[in-house]
Formats: C-alpha cells, sequence, structure tokens
C-alpha cells in the first residue's frame, strides 16, 4: 500500500500520536493506528516513536499501512437471520447451538463463516479469526449480537461496552424458587482454580455486575430477566449459580440432576446502543426461540397438573 505522509500544525501540537493520525486520517481508527505504531509502521521526522508520544508543531509523519491479511477462514452460505444492517453494523440473532467463531479444530459453521457469506465489510480489529465481533454468547445461548462492519464503528461499540452504556437483556430459566421479586448481584469474576476451564466468583477476579428481575415462577424453577451491567465470560451462568439459582440445562454450572435441554436455557432477547455514526439510541428484540418456547409451556403444564 502507499505512505501516507501529514505536517502537523499549530492546531494539532500536543495530541497523542494515535489521536494526532486518526483526526487526519477518519478512515483509521485509533486502536488500528496503535497497532502500527507497536509494527513501527508510523514514524515522525524519520524516527520511531512511542505510542504515547504528542506531536509537536512541523512534525512529519509517515504513516505505510501493511498490506491487508488475508483471511484463512471460509465463507459460508448459513442463513443468518439479520435484524438490522446498514454501512457501519449489523445486529444478528444467533441461534443456538452455533459457535460466534473460528477456533482451532472448528473453523466452519460459525456466526463468522456466515457473516463473510453475508459480506464483506468486517472491521479486522480483532483479526483474522474475529472479523466484525465486539462481543460474543456462548454457543447454547441464542439471540442478539452486534457486529462492526469497520474500524471507526468497533471502537465505538467497544468504548459503548467499556462505559456500560449498551443495552444488553437476557432471558434465562433457571433452578429454584426465587422468593424475592429482583436483586443485584455484585461478584467478582475469574478463572476457577480448581477448574481452569471454568469461571468462577473469586476475590482477584474482574468486577462483574448482574441485574436479574423474575418474569414467572414454575414451581422448581423460575423465568427471569438479566441485565448486564459488565459483561464477563459466562457471567450469567456464574452469577445465578453464585447465588443457587443455576441455569436450567447447563452442563457446566448447573446441577448433575438438570433439564435436557442441549445446554443453558438462556436468550440474549434485548440489544441496545447508539449508533457509532450517527450517535442515536438503537434498541432491538428477538423473540425466544421455538425451543425455549415450547420449554416454557411444558413447565407450566406440569405446574397446572400439580394444582390440579
Amino acid at each position: 500500500m502507499e505512505d501516507f505522509t501529514y505536517t502537523i500544525t499549530e492546531e494539532q501540537k500536543g495530541e497523542r500520536i494515535d489521536k494526532a493520525i486518526s483526526l487526519l486520517e477518519s478512515d483509521w481508527s485509533r486502536s488500528q493506528i496503535q497497532n502500527w505504531l507497536k509494527d513501527g509502521a508510523v514514524l515522525v521526522n524519520g524516527e520511531q516513536i512511542k505510542p504515547n508520544y504528542k506531536v509537536k508543531k512541523d512534525d512529519v509523519i509517515i504513516v505505510s499501512p501493511p498490506e491487508a491479511e488475508p483471511l484463512d477462514i471460509q465463507s459460508e452460505d448459513l442463513d443468518l437471520e439479520i435484524i438490522y444492517e446498514d454501512a457501519d453494523v449489523l445486529v444478528v440473532n444467533k441461534p443456538r447451538g452455533m459457535v460466534v467463531h473460528p477456533a482451532p479444530g472448528h473453523t466452519s459453521g460459525t456466526l463468522v463463516n456466515g457473516l463473510m457469506h453475508h459480506c464483506t465489510d468486517l472491521s479486522g480489529i480483532n483479526g483474522v479469526m474475529r472479523p466484525g465481533i465486539v462481543h460474543r454468547i456462548d454457543k447454547d445461548t441464542s439471540g442478539l449480537l452486534m457486529v462492526a462492519k469497520n474500524d471507526k464503528a468497533h471502537e465505538s461499540l467497544v468504548n459503548q461496552l467499556v462505559k456500560k452504556t449498551v443495552t444488553r437483556k437476557y432471558t434465562a430459566l433457571v433452578h429454584g424458587h426465587i422468593p424475592h421479586d429482583k436483586g443485584t448481584i455484585d461478584a467478582p469474576l475469574g478463572r476457577d482454580k480448581k477448574d481452569r476451564q471454568s469461571m468462577a466468583v473469586v476475590d482477584s477476579g474482574k468486577h462483574a455486575i448482574t441485574h436479574f428481575r423474575v418474569i414467572e415462577r414454575f414451581g422448581k424453577f423460575t423465568l427471569v430477566e438479566c441485565r448486564l451491567e459488565t459483561g464477563r465470560t459466562h457471567q450469567i451462568r456464574v452469577h445465578m449459580k453464585y447465588i443457587g439459582f443455576p441455569l436450567a440445562g447447563d452442563p457446566k454450572y448447573g446441577p448433575k440432576k438438570t433439564i435436557e435441554f442441549g445446554g443453558q436455557a438462556l436468550h440474549a432477547g434485548v440489544l441496545g446502543f447508539m449508533h457509532p455514526r450517527t450517535e442515536e439510541y438503537m434498541e432491538f428484540e428477538a423473540p425466544l426461540p421455538k425451543v425455549f418456547e415450547e420449554l416454557l409451556e411444558e413447565m407450566k403444564t406440569q405446574v397446572d397438573t400439580k394444582e390440579d
């Protein structure tokens, strides 16, 4: 690719190098520029500089963007359910059983494979294996995900997640009869010291908050809405287990004797965020999958039968 040369003016001096370049070239995100700084693709007055360098008047900046790395994963026609799409973002309703992105030994049938078939303009911040992916939900969790179609959009959506301004509401069926109508779980999450493949509430973990409210009770089960304030790995599954109400069907965090559901009964039903370009708040909702609805109908029938 061609080199880009800029000269810093009086108005631009004092800015961090990554911010200064992003203001000069709006198509590049600061995250992208920071990676180029680390790789030596940015020179100031012919020299490599530190990422926190603040530009001076008359500095000459040369940016040599690297060639785009070709994706080594294949696009697949997976008939995705796209809820919304424009030039910057798309919102997809992921089905249960679909992995979000490829991993060693699992390179096909993922959401990313389907997205690559659906569109070619996906952000590259997360690398070749996770183009466009801003956040994830587990394989057996269904529901809404936002996807970035360029790096600027990706950076905006990630910043919203960091600032906790994204609305994420999940519907979950849990074991047990929750006596109170709502509550908040504020407990740090980290790797389980006894099982590194699992997460747990640990003192040294990352700050994590889940708000919940009861939707309906079914005898020994409760249907709840969980709203994420933070978004840690397996947060809802671990938090609900921590307070004594593990998710029904959960093979990792649920009790040994649970329902046959092919995974946790969890659905990401509501997703809201500020559009990265227009800054307009947008909110989307996806109904429960048919299999989840059928499970709830079965629960209601069992309760009604016992009452009769």
